[in-house]
């Protein structure tokens, strides 16, 4: 590493981001202030109902109510007990933390989306999840996840899903 990529790397890591390397190469994730948790993440919603305000505390207005236990938020930011979160159409704002879980669950993005046997696209299909459905997450590989809605659980392609990052890896 040359000179100049220590000065980054140090003024990086100054600033509170953590430098994560990976075949040779760098990426910058951002940490938490209160959790010192990677932002973004994916948690879900813990209640059936979750106010989403303005702003980090009770004095601020509800923008917005979440009504759907077990759907996919991404964090991507934190204030004392408040995240600043977001769903899948962008929409968020502030919630109190207790309202959310860090069980993992993806919402179905493509129609009649394939749950496979094995991570293989030739492989036989055990179901077809319909487009807004919740899943809960069993694993995820580098291009494929191991998900389970309503009984049916089988492997499909993360590009049909959202509430898992493209590179993450779930155990």
């Amino acid at each position: 590493m040359g000179e100049g990529s220590r000065m980054r790397l140090a003024k990086a890591m100054i600033a509170g981001v953590a430098a994560v390397f990976l075949t040779g190469q760098c990426w910058a994730q951002e940490r938490g202030s209160v959790t010192n948790l990677p932002i973004p993440r994916f948690v879900s919603l813990k209640a059936s109902k979750g106010n989403v305000r303005r702003g980090p505390s009770l004095t601020h207005r509800i923008d917005w109510v979440f009504t759907r236990k077990a759907m996919p938020l991404e964090i991507t930011g934190e204030f004392g007990h408040w995240r600043r979160v977001r769903d899948r159409d962008g929409v968020g704002g502030w919630m109190h933390y207790s309202l959310l879980s860090g069980v993992r669950t993806v919402v179905i993005e493509t129609d009649l989306t394939a749950l496979h046997q094995r991570p293989d696209p030739d492989a036989p299909v055990n179901a077809y999840l319909e487009a807004g459905v919740v899943a809960w997450i069993d694993e995820c590989a580098p291009l494929w996840c191991r998900i389970n809605s309503d009984g049916y659980r089988g492997w499909t392609p993360k590009e049909t899903l959202w509430g898992v990052g493209p590179d993450e890896v779930v155990e």
